[in-house]
């Protein structure tokens, strides 16, 4: 699973695809966040009405039909085996996906991230809900598939990552084969270049206050 992920990046070392998109107001409020934790708004990259945009979106998806925001399940994973399948995703595997940059992401008490620190696309879906008083709430999800070798002694789920370069690919409205074709990109990532570090706690913190040396990682022969 991912249940808590990191941006520690400045807004300079964004990915260019979301830092071009972002307003002026996005830029003046955006700052490197630690931990990002579920309920609390992510900064994502999406598609709506054929525009490709930044946006800000609260973490735990609320389907569009849900009669009660406050009510019912608020799913911050969603197992990409099953998401074309399910009701609270299908809609949103069709015609809403979405990428959340990040810079790393913990299991228990490790810390997964590049070895190069860059930031990395996680793949996510995103729904709207409105209220019948006009009110407008977008929430998200985050993809998960079967760990690969760098994750597995850790958990047996990960998140689902997108490579650079297919982020207008992973967020058109697809159907049919083109959904299809979007399928091989679910089936987990190359470990190699990735490291997993052990992290300090805090006192009573559930999650680090810092990141000591490299546990093990997996590299290029």
């Amino acid at each position: 699973m991912c249940g808590r992920f990191a941006l520690k990046a400045d807004a300079l070392q964004l990915p260019e695809a979301i830092r071009e998109r972002m307003s002026d107001v996005h830029l003046s409020r955006y700052a490197p966040r630690e931990l990002i934790r579920p309920s609390e708004p992510v900064l994502g990259l999406r598609q709506e009405e054929g525009k490709t945009e930044a946006a800000l979106m609260l973490w735990g998806l609320i389907p569009s039909w849900a009669k009660d925001p406050s009510a019912g399940p608020r799913p911050i994973n969603a197992r990409s085996e099953t998401v074309a399948e399910k009701s609270s995703f299908k809609a949103a595997w069709r015609h809403r996906r979405c990428l959340i940059p990040a810079t790393g992401f913990f299991e228990k008490n490790y810390f997964v991230c590049r070895r190069d620190q860059r930031s990395f696309w996680i793949a996510g879906l995103w729904e709207r809900w409105l209220g019948s008083d006009g009110s407008e709430l977008d929430t998200c999800t985050i993809l998960t598939t079967a760990p690969n070798a760098l994750i597995q002694p850790l958990h047996d789920r990960m998140p689902v990552l997108i490579p650079d370069g297919l982020e207008e690919a992973w967020l058109a409205r697809a159907d049919g084969y083109e959904l299809r074709a979007l399928e091989p990109l679910l089936m987990g990532w190359d470990p190699q270049g990735w490291m997993v570090e052990p992290i300090q706690r805090g006192g009573n913190e559930p999650f680090p206050t810092s990141i000591q040396g490299s546990l093990f990682e997996i590299t290029s022969p």
